[in-house]
């Protein structure tokens, strides 16, 4: 099979960064778009490691973060939970289907993930949702604070187990679409 072009990977990389940016923007924007506009980007940021474009894919996260930085009014806080896992959670998949080969190696790749994910939710937790969202408003904030760490290492393995094997199987959703793409 003949590999694409250059100028195949900058336009498909080029289409992921103006989408993620734009997800991101909105997201930053609209409250009650801020999960969809974070899942959106995700979801076009696989689109260039569907044809295995791994700078591709690097760069269109670097582009959307930064077009979404200065869309954004200079507001990083939004865009935390993007740039320490989301964006860069499926180029870390893709490298572990496509380099780990043995079993025992992928259960140590997703302990390290799981940690990843922990460290990444706990700065969220502690920089963007209690400040934006007012979450310490709310009835249930003294017990979670009361179990904090329980429940953010028990509940975030839980809730990071399900979303990793979610974009895993999204990754081979989107394959599948882009593979229509004759290049």
């Amino acid at each position: 099979m003949k590999r694409p072009s250059k100028s195949f990977e900058i336009a498909l990389s080029a289409i992921a960064c103006a989408v993620a940016a734009l997800a991101l923007t909105l997201g930053a924007y609209v409250d009650v778009m801020y999960a969809a506009g974070l899942l959106l980007a995700v979801f076009a940021l696989m689109v260039p490691l569907s044809k295995e474009f791994i700078w591709g894919d690097a760069l269109a996260f670097l582009g959307g973060a930064i077009l979404a930085f200065l869309f954004c009014g200079f507001s990083v806080y939004k865009l935390i939970p993007f740039l320490t896992f989301l964006g860069l959670h499926p180029l870390v998949n893709f490298l572990q289907k496509k380099y780990v080969k043995r079993k025992w190696l992928h259960a140590i790749v997703f302990l390290g993930k799981a940690i990843w994910f922990c460290l990444a939710l706990w700065l969220s937790w502690q920089v963007v949702f209690v400040k934006f969202f007012a979450l310490d408003q709310t009835s249930w904030y003294p017990f979670v604070m009361k179990y904090f760490y329980y429940v953010l290492f028990f509940g975030g393995i839980v809730v990071f187990a399900a979303y990793d094997f979610l974009i895993f199987l999204c990754q081979r959703s989107v394959n599948a679409i882009v593979k229509r793409i004759r290049r």
